[in-house]
């Protein structure tokens, strides 16, 4: 993806492809401020608390409660513990291949982020901190230049590693991602969370590295300053991957609250009349066109138009692309990047997978369908992890967005006029594996 355009709102330095020299007159270092003491979190932790930040990868969690909770998770245990001190990792896998902020963020103003980890290190006691981008990445030289660039001017407290887990769509979910750094498998751990045993058995935080880029800003600018622009609900500002049907895909840089409409026209507006939008990626909801538009792009606001912000993802479907035809192809990627763990993941997902297939192509029935909707309701709530969950989602509120396509279907009809490949609005969806991989094998190790 390419940015779209910049903006006066802009605060994360998208356009600048900044070395450290570059970073540092732009933003100077890190002011000093007091670190973690015993069980008290360090003063950084009451600035985010203050500025309202909330998590940018997908759960909008406030930030400020999730290091507390490492910082809390650590200070109970006992002082010999060898499993006390706590773990960052920033998160830049980016599973979502609907995708493109953390890379482009990555690729524009590591030192940002890299910044942001240092801060929250220090805030919370940790003695270990890592980056995460998935294995073979492009970013990998260009992040390992800034970690060197970083280490010959001594300008974090402990040394940050890059690491690079499988690229799979599961190995970005927080405890996959602590299980890998920690053990070297990256598969969910889903009795507990990594705040409370993490990497080794570590209290661990893991955080999305657009979080992280907001930390810095607020470790230098405090958190009121933050707080002053965007929905007060969840202030600041967001980056935003658009695709689909508009003239200029990419990512774009915005106040929480900005309109969908607003969002749009900063990518060149609708090309066409717009079907419906996926919001939050492939385990996010689709949402039907009808007055979406004025909808301002916070998680609140999206939430009560059935959508869901997640990864923050606005994909507009135009005319030129069916549907159902890519809940089908999604549907069939998604199936192949469970970690087998769980009967939702290993059987469910494959089975509704084969439903959304035969729907896609006309050749369901009333009964089909109806075993279609069953199925997703038995899958939900019931997976190790999110990953049939968001599926679930994805597939149940599409058949809702849309369900004059869906009796278009079931008639042997196509109101789009059949599939498409590559068309203009058609999601990025990387070539589907045809079963889960091995727990144990080479794509999750």
């Amino acid at each position: 993806m390419t940015i779209a355009t910049t903006d006066a709102a802009e605060r994360l330095g998208l356009s600048l492809r900044s070395s450290l020299a570059v970073h540092l007159a732009e933003h100077g270092h890190l002011p000093a401020s007091r670190g973690r003491h015993g069980s008290v979190a360090g003063s950084l932790v009451d600035e985010v608390e203050r500025s309202g930040l909330r998590g940018r990868g997908g759960g909008w969690f406030p930030t400020a409660v999730k290091l507390r909770a490492v910082v809390e998770s650590s200070a109970a245990r006992g002082r010999l513990s060898t499993t006390r001190r706590p773990v960052v990792i920033g998160n830049g896998m980016e599973g979502e291949p609907a995708s493109g902020k953390d890379a482009m963020l990555l690729a524009a103003s590591p030192h940002l982020v890299l910044d942001g980890i240092s801060a929250a290190a220090y805030a919370i006691g940790a003695t270990e901190a890592y980056l995460a981008v998935h294995r073979g990445s492009h970013l990998v030289p260009g992040l390992l230049a800034a970690l060197a660039e970083r280490a010959e001017a001594t300008v974090d407290e402990i040394a940050i590693r890059l690491v690079t887990p499988p690229a799979r769509y599961v190995a970005s979910e927080e405890s996959a991602l602590a299980h890998w750094v920690g053990e070297g498998v990256a598969t969910p751990v889903h009795d507990r969370k990594p705040f409370q045993s993490g990497s080794g058995g570590r209290p661990t935080l893991v955080q999305n590295v657009e979080t992280l880029a907001h930390l810095a800003l607020i470790a230098r600018n405090g958190g009121p300053w933050f707080a002053g622009a965007g929905s007060p609900a969840a202030p600041g500002t967001t980056m935003v991957s658009v695709g689909g049907a508009v003239a200029a895909p990419g990512v774009v840089e915005v106040p929480t609250g900005t309109s969908v409409a607003s969002i749009l026209d900063r990518c060149g507006g609708p090309t066409a009349d717009v079907a419906g939008y996926l919001t939050g990626g492939y385990g996010g909801a689709w949402v039907p066109p009808a007055g979406f538009a004025a909808t301002p792009w916070d998680p609140d606001s999206v939430r009560e138009m059935g959508g869901v912000i997640g990864a923050s993802v606005l994909w507009a479907v135009g005319p030129d692309t069916c549907p159902l035809h890519e809940m089908a192809r999604v549907a069939a990627w998604m199936a192949g990047e469970t970690a087998g763990q769980c009967g939702p993941c290993a059987f469910g997902l494959p089975s509704v997978r084969d439903d959304v297939h035969l729907l896609a192509v006309r050749r369901a029935g009333a009964g089909d369908a109806d075993r279609l909707r069953s199925r997703l309701g038995l899958i939900s709530n019931r997976g190790g992890c999110k990953h049939p969950d968001g599926t679930a989602r994805f597939l149940a509120t599409g058949l809702a967005a849309f369900p004059d396509e869906v009796a278009a279907h079931l008639a042997g009809r196509c109101s789009f006029g059949s599939t498409r490949p590559g068309s203009p609005s058609s999601l990025p969806v990387p070539e589907a594996r045809l079963a889960s991989a091995d727990v144990n094998g080479r794509d999750f190790a």
